[in-house]
């Protein structure tokens, strides 16, 4: 497992449990629902759900020619987990003071977010070929061991 693949898969697990600890706060104050609703739910399905399944795919998905990408996987998980953070921080305080004082920076988190996906997209876009084509693959790089030898 690779440096960031090892990062989503721990950044996970404290989403995971900041959101279950919110979970509980919600039945102790419940009145801190209203303006951390969208944030559990948020937590959940990105902070803990779309972190794990994108440090497994990175690690887990066949790398085509040994393809490394080291640089897409340091993009998504710094642009996801910057633009959940920024939600985290300014949902809340927007709901408290309106919405309109802190629109440009919940849309700016939200488009970190959404690179970080099309990034992922293009990494395992990469990725993701079938069997023929890895064939293929391995009968050039054979050959190009070939000619070297020659």
């Amino acid at each position: 497992m690779f440096y960031y693949e090892y990062l989503f898969v721990r950044t996970s697990l404290f989403w995971l449990l900041f959101n279950g600890t919110l979970g509980l706060l919600f039945y102790l104050y419940p009145g801190m629902m209203g303006a951390w609703r969208s944030i559990h739910v948020h937590t959940g399905l990105v902070g803990f759900f779309l972190n794990m399944v994108f440090g497994v795919a990175y690690w887990m998905m066949p790398r085509p020619g040994q393809i490394k990408q080291p640089g897409l996987e340091a993009l998504t998980y710094w642009t996801l987990n910057l633009g959940l953070l920024l939600r985290v921080v300014l949902e809340p305080l927007a709901y408290a003071h309106g919405f309109e004082a802190y629109r440009g920076a919940l849309v700016l988190a939200a488009s970190l977010q959404l690179f970080a996906m099309v990034v992922f997209v293009y990494a395992m876009s990469r990725r993701v070929i079938t069997n023929e084509m890895l064939w293929r693959l391995r009968r050039q790089r054979e050959a190009q061991k070939k000619k070297g030898r020659d």
